[in-house]
């Protein structure tokens, strides 16, 4: 067989080792794929002259970054590669099941007391339970009844309420969440 056809056989291996199916850290079969791009090169150069030699060195130069950011965009893509490579988590799932930053939107609309002085930042407590919390823009004063109106990053946004605080009435539905009430907000109206 001619020589040439073996470099090219080569220098197809070094492409797809190196470039697509070798590990991040490369190793072994990484520096086979280099020492096979290598002999494919010193056969070409040697068997056909410089002509053929330069050509695979080009082939080397350009078609091994183009091989390994083709491998990056398709490769996940394929069958193999979606056993190989782990999905991204999203949203909710990087939180820990037991983090208080999961139930932190469902406390919007409850009213607290202000622990410290919030200029604009310091801690609220609702329902018994301390929060880091931040104040819409105006200082707070610790004893201080607020509402909280937002979560951003990770913390309450309050607003100071204007008269004291007073306990919520189990008899008053409007004190209540919609959710204890047996509301469901997607039911369509009577009518």
């Amino acid at each position: 067989m001619d020589p040439l056809f073996w470099s090219a056989i080569l220098m197809l291996l070094a492409l797809v080792v190196a470039e697509i199916l070798s590990p991040p850290p490369y190793g072994l079969i990484g520096f086979l794929a280099v020492v096979a791009a290598v002999a494919a090169i010193y056969m070409a150069f040697h068997y056909r002259g410089p002509v053929a030699g330069f050509s695979f060195v080009a082939v080397a130069v350009f078609g091994m970054p183009a091989a390994f950011l083709l491998g990056i965009k398709y490769w996940p893509h394929t069958s193999m590669g979606r056993h190989v490579m782990l999905e991204a988590p999203i949203g909710d799932d990087m939180l820990p099941d037991a983090d208080p930053r999961r139930h932190l939107p469902q406390l919007i609309g409850k009213a607290g007391q202000a622990k410290t002085v919030m200029l604009p930042g310091g801690a609220v407590s609702i329902d018994g339970r301390t929060y880091e919390a931040v104040s819409e823009g105006m200082p707070i004063e610790s004893g201080d009844p607020v509402c909280v109106v937002q979560v951003r990053h990770n913390r309450l946004v309050v607003r100071k309420l204007d008269g004291p605080l007073r306990p919520a009435d189990p008899q008053d539905p409007l004190s209540q969440p919609a959710e204890s009430l047996g509301l469901d907000p997607f039911d369509e109206p009577l009518g």
